[in-house]
């Protein structure tokens, strides 16, 4: 998704136009301010909508924002279809990777888990983006158990979870750089756990009541 530059656009109307350059907009935005400076209002302008375009469709900035994101993520982390799990999830893999390194991935990482992060809005819009890219990203799952690559029983939200996890702890904790090579490694585990039937429905239930039970001995 191509990015507004900064300062004032031609104005563009309505319909799928205008919603493709408010979404630019309010990336360009977050890259340029941050979600705390961010607002409709700038966000209009840059787009060169009125802002009551942009409030007809999103009802707040936090809606937008994770609009734009979700939109942004659909694209730059498609959704494979290869045949075969593995290299499904590869591919899903390096692309969260690199999608997380390049400048939009790099503001979300800042407005999102920086002290901003703490805000209830914030939480949410974070929620929901990741419940987006779940969401679009289960048929890869799906389809691997019809092929009976993966057991019948697996959770498709906590295979993506371990798949995204190495990444996002070389990302916010341990600050390593992610490469190609990071991406294949959590294929590895993940494939491993899954095929192990470690992320089946109900097996992080069993793990959190493990942990209840060993804080209580």
């Amino acid at each position: 998704m191509e990015l507004g530059s900064s300062g004032p656009a031609r104005p563009v109307g309505r319909g799928r136009k205008a919603q493709a350059a408010v979404r630019a907009a309010t990336l360009a935005e977050l890259l340029d301010r941050g979600y705390a400076e961010l607002t409709v209002e700038g966000v209009a302008q840059r787009a060169g909508v009125h802002k009551t375009t942009v409030y007809r469709r999103w009802k707040d900035r936090a809606s937008l924002v994770v609009d734009a994101l979700s939109e942004h993520f659909a694209t730059d982390i498609p959704t494979p279809d290869t045949g075969a799990i593995e290299t499904d999830l590869r591919a899903l893999a390096r692309a969260l990777a690199q999608s997380m390194t390049g400048p939009v991935g790099r503001a979300v990482q800042t407005a999102m888990y920086s002290d901003a992060g703490r805000l209830p809005e914030i939480a949410e819009a974070r929620r929901r983006v990741f419940a987006d890219r779940f969401r679009r990203a289960e048929p890869v799952i799906t389809r691997a158990i019809e092929r009976g690559e993966l057991p019948a029983e697996t959770d498709p939200v906590e295979l993506l979870k371990t798949l995204a996890a190495p990444i996002y702890f070389r990302l916010l904790v341990s600050a390593d750089p992610v490469e190609e090579g990071t991406a294949d490694q959590a294929v590895r585990i993940t494939l491993a756990a899954a095929r192990a039937g470690a992320l089946t429905h109900g097996s992080a239930v069993a793990v959190k009541a493990t942990e209840a039970d060993a804080g209580q001995a």
